[in-house]
């Protein structure tokens, strides 16, 4: 089976199962114990959040470990906003993931914030003289997040943060897709909190990471023991932790050779589905891209029909966003860009894990058009 769905989930890497292994095993103590257990739990924590924040390029304190990228955006978004006094506007993209779409909302419904959706282009960029327009001195937070997982847009996030902050506001990203591919220093993109999740580079689910600039506010929330400094309480998940700083360590060093590499690969598939495929229309930027996302619409053709003909062909996609697997609703984010709700129906989205070769995007191509063909004989 050739896994083309890296956005949805990437499997664990060996390296990381091995350095979590013994902190499942023999090393099970908590960290907050006050014995020789404990005081080894501990240790591999400070450890496993002093790698996470040099990969972030921020200080051990500013790491949050969470769990995942959801709870992630969750603490950010609410946190951020509900720890500024500044006011109770907030803004964010069209294209946000539903995590952060769901935390906002939370805060207008619970809280009264007011709230400002910007709009994006075609391509799913989002303009920075209307995401300008869209802060006031009353805004306390801008949320725009670094790369779509649907159409795999990369969003200008260092000149949009810079905006938010010249207007006061304070900017979090949602750097979940990006994570592996993208530079995600603190001080590159300008943001004050960047959130991620282990499971897209290498980590197992139910793991992920806050960068939060400096001392900022941070209202948690989960409460109850206070751990991670109060801003998210719960027994740690040490060995998990420990994994996401394998992973993260493992995917730094080759991260720019590998985007390069994937980025060729990618420009080559999408040539071939353009080129082979009769009315195949590419959703998202065709540069400002993620390295690892080619997404198509094939009007007429059901999106969940190809899934179905590509997985029986050995080829394993995504019609968009895991997170709304069985939606019959066409995607908010294809809607946003400006898609009749019937085209944006037959969305597939290949998405490349960093060990995708030539010869399984072949394969894909192949797979591809004998699955349009097959169901063109079904019309």
């Amino acid at each position: 089976m050739i896994h083309l769905d890296a956005a949805a989930t990437t499997p664990v890497r060996r390296e990381v199962l091995e350095a979590m292994w013994p902190y499942l095993t023999g090393e099970f103590g908590n960290p907050s114990s006050h014995h020789a257990l404990g005081d080894a739990a501990a240790r591999a924590l400070r450890a496993a959040r002093a790698t996470v924040a040099e990969w972030f390029g921020c200080r051990a304190a500013d790491v949050v470990f969470t769990s995942g990228g959801t709870e992630g955006a969750n603490l950010a978004v609410k946190g951020l906003a509900l720890g500024s006094p500044r006011g109770r506007h907030v803004v964010l993209s069209a294209i946000e993931h539903p995590a952060v779409v769901e935390s906002v909302d939370h805060l207008r419904r619970l809280h009264g914030f007011e709230v400002t959706v910007v709009p994006v282009d075609s391509a799913g960029l989002v303009d920075p003289a209307a995401f300008a327009a869209a802060l006031r001195d009353d805004t306390t937070l801008a949320t725009v997040m670094l790369a779509n997982n649907e159409i795999g847009t990369v969003q200008p996030v260092t000149e949009l943060a810079a905006i938010a902050h010249a207007r006061g506001a304070l900017f979090h990203t949602d750097a979940v897709q990006a994570a592996g591919w993208l530079d995600l220093r603190l001080d590159r993109l300008g943001a004050d909190a960047v959130s991620i999740s282990g499971h897209k580079l290498g980590a197992p689910k139910g793991i992920g990471a806050v960068a939060v600039r400096g001392r900022l506010p941070l209202e948690p929330v989960l409460h109850g023991g206070g751990q991670e400094r109060g801003r998210r309480s719960g027994t740690e998940n040490v060995a998990f932790a420990v994994g996401l700083a394998r992973a993260v360590e493992l995917a730094e060093p080759g991260r720019v050779a590998a985007a390069a590499r994937a980025t060729a690969l990618r420009d080559e598939f999408v040539g071939e589905v353009l080129r082979r495929v009769d009315g195949a229309v590419l959703t998202g930027h065709p540069d400002a891209r993620l390295p690892s996302i080619a997404s198509f619409c094939f009007p007429g053709t059901a999106g969940e029909a190809v899934l179905l003909g590509l997985e029986e062909r050995g080829v394993t996609v995504s019609s968009g966003s895991a997170c709304a697997a069985g939606s019959d609703e066409p995607s908010p984010v294809l809607l946003a860009i400006g898609l009749d709700p019937a085209v944006a129906r037959t969305a597939v989205r290949f998405a490349f894990g960093h060990d995708v070769t030539a010869a399984d995007l072949g394969t894909a191509v192949q797979a591809l058009e004998a699955t349009l063909a097959s169901l063109a004989t079904l019309r």
